[in-house]
């Protein structure tokens, strides 16, 4: 059973080194900048599909999560503290790492910023207490309230995001430095740094894919697929749904900031799209394409469709691609493609198909 349960991580992790290397060997180590792209936008699909398939909770916010990582790590780590360099607490945090000096973009001036580790904490932390706000009440609540609640808030991020001359309004927040994790380690979108973030991202999307499976199977994982049965059926069981849905709503949320914080680091940058309507729209259609409660379909399905559009192989048809290829996967294999192919591969390779395929033809 051990060796069953790390096979699939062990071929997943397999397949990356070697589409690394293939592209490398190709001369097109160029792409990838864009899988590694795609594989952050994939974390956020992947605590989706937690919510949504074993949860049965359905978030149009996810976006909203994703820009609240990015734009805190993002305003954090270029707002300067400069000002306040004599204040005795601008002196303190400096001297334990929270604030750093360093030059700005131009090297025209000398800045005084939020290191990027603790603009992550701080992120996670803000995430943490706004899911919580935004899950309490709507989770405890029957019908699709949740997918309501959450695009009300995602639409209020938006416009504030686009309102807020402070955050760089319609064109962002640029400037972003590189994150350097130690070990000659770094978060950034460097060609010379391009294998390096290519493993890290991977890196930090299978921990997460093993991390969220390991909870599916846990008894947390057995209570979620209870309420996704049947929430009335589950509480008569004694489990207490309004906690584990918070708690699962809260975790997607996390892996959505997450992401989103990782991403403008590697980027140097995040604009307020991110957290628009469609975004959030596309993450929830990306989970039904992996299938709903397939956690390793959801991250290498949206990690090729992303990478697809971010490469523009669709042009200015992009959307209409992107939605006719999730019609197909939805009609063909409603369970995943992943689900469906393993079904198809074990009906061909099962023992003794070849002798009773042989009889009937010879009858």
């Amino acid at each position: 059973m051990q060796t069953r349960a790390w096979l699939p991580p062990a071929l997943l992790a397999a397949a990356v080194v070697l589409m690394q290397l293939g592209l490398s060997a190709a001369g097109r180590s160029f792409y990838l900048t864009q899988v590694t792209m795609a594989v952050y936008y994939a974390i956020v699909v992947l605590g989706l599909s937690l919510l949504m398939g074993y949860a049965g909770q359905v978030s149009l916010g996810h976006g909203a999560f994703f820009a609240i990582g990015g734009y805190l790590s993002a305003f954090l780590t270029t707002h300067s503290f400069a000002a306040c360099k004599a204040t005795a607490w601008a002196r303190a945090l400096e001297q334990v790492g929270v604030l750093v000096s360093r030059k700005s973009l131009y090297g025209t001036a000398e800045l005084l910023t939020v290191t990027p580790g603790v603009a992550f904490v701080v992120a996670m932390l803000v995430t943490l207490a706004v899911a919580t706000v935004i899950g309490y009440p709507s989770l405890r609540l029957k019908g699709h309230y949740l997918a309501m609640a959450t695009l009300g808030f995602g639409l209020i991020v938006y416009r504030l995001l686009l309102g807020t001359p402070q955050l760089g309004a319609a064109d962002g927040i640029t400037g972003v430095p590189p994150w350097s994790l130690g070990f000659g380690l770094s978060v950034s979108g460097k060609s010379a740094l391009r294998v390096q973030n290519y493993y890290l991202a991977w890196g930090v999307a299978l921990g997460a894919l093993m991390l969220l499976t390991n909870l599916v199977n846990s008894r947390v994982g057995r209570a979620l697929r209870a309420i996704h049965d049947g929430e009335t059926a589950a509480n008569a069981m004694g489990v207490n749904t309004a906690r584990i849905k918070l708690q699962a709503f809260v975790a997607s949320a996390l892996l959505a900031a997450a992401a989103g914080s990782l991403l403008t680091h590697f980027n140097e940058g995040v604009g307020p799209s991110e957290a628009s309507a469609l975004k959030s729209v596309r993450y929830v259609a990306l989970v039904a394409a992996g299938g709903m409660a397939s956690l390793r379909g959801a991250l290498i399905v949206s990690t090729l469709l992303n990478f697809l559009s971010l490469r523009g192989w669709f042009g200015t048809y992009d959307n209409a691609v992107f939605g006719l290829l999730l019609i197909v996967i939805v009609s063909v294999a409603p369970d995943g493609p992943l689900r469906s192919l393993a079904a198809w591969l074990g009906k061909l390779f099962r023992p003794g198909n070849g002798g009773r395929e042989a009889g009937h033809g010879a009858a």
